[in-house]
């Protein structure tokens, strides 16, 4: 397990003094790339061996959201390796050891010289060193869409939404969709599936599906296909 400590600072927060998903988002995906770097196996071996990990699922659980000032630990292990897919938990505590949040991730490992998925080499997922996986009720990886939307108005991805592989950074999907989440919806999980990436100009359009307990995003390119699924559960 690797893991680091930090204090929620109030330019993380939101109105209500809390993180959100986004946020959580943004501290798990710190942590991972420090566990890479750490180990030998960060950004600049993956340039160097035109390799890079992209974003497949999320499903984040929350217990209780982390607060302005509150000392947090945020920790990441991986916990299996197949083909191109990589598994990988996350996990946040307060001062206490209470688990306030925990995930669970899949990566695809990708050749960007040939933009394909690649097959993980052994010295790769030797240096993440396995451990077991967090006893959590896992969801499917996929997530099954309603027959019925309602749309709302596009837009235009900016440069501020890129990552450094000029794609959309998978937080960043996150934040577009929180903008219509109803007020009052405490959602207690987050599951989101990745399909494809967004580029700088493209354009996305935000599909939205509520029911009682669920409440569904589709950001989707003009052709109705989906860059990325997210969905809030009560």
């Amino acid at each position: 397990m690797y893991s680091f400590n930090s204090r929620v600072r109030y330019s993380e927060v939101c109105t209500n003094k809390e993180l959100d998903f986004y946020s959580i988002i943004n501290y798990f995906q710190d942590c991972s790339i420090f566990h890479s770097e750490d180990i030998g196996v960060g950004l600049d071996y993956l340039e160097e061996h035109h390799r890079v990990w992209l974003m497949n699922a999320w499903q984040i659980k929350i217990n209780r959201f982390p607060v302005f000032g509150e000392d947090i630990t945020v920790s990441t292990w991986a916990y299996d390796f197949k083909t191109f897919y990589g598994y990988r938990n996350f996990m946040i505590e307060d001062a206490g050891k209470q688990v306030l949040a925990v995930a669970n991730s899949v990566w695809v490992y990708m050749d960007t010289l040939n933009n394909c998925p690649a097959k993980i080499e052994e010295d790769v997922a030797r240096a993440y060193k396995t451990e077991e996986a967090y006893p959590m009720e896992y969801a499917p990886r996929k997530i099954l869409l309603p027959k019925e939307f309602s749309d709302a108005p596009a837009f235009a991805v900016q440069r501020r939404n890129l990552d450094t592989n000029n794609h959309v950074n998978n937080g960043e999907y996150i934040r577009m969709a929180e903008e219509y989440l109803p007020e009052g919806f405490n959602a207690a999980q987050m599951r989101a599936e990745y399909r494809k990436s967004a580029l700088l100009g493209d354009e996305i359009i935000p599909r939205i599906h509520q029911d009682e307990n669920t409440f569904l995003v589709v950001l989707s390119d003009t052709g109705q296909k989906p860059y990325t699924i997210i969905e809030y559960t009560l």
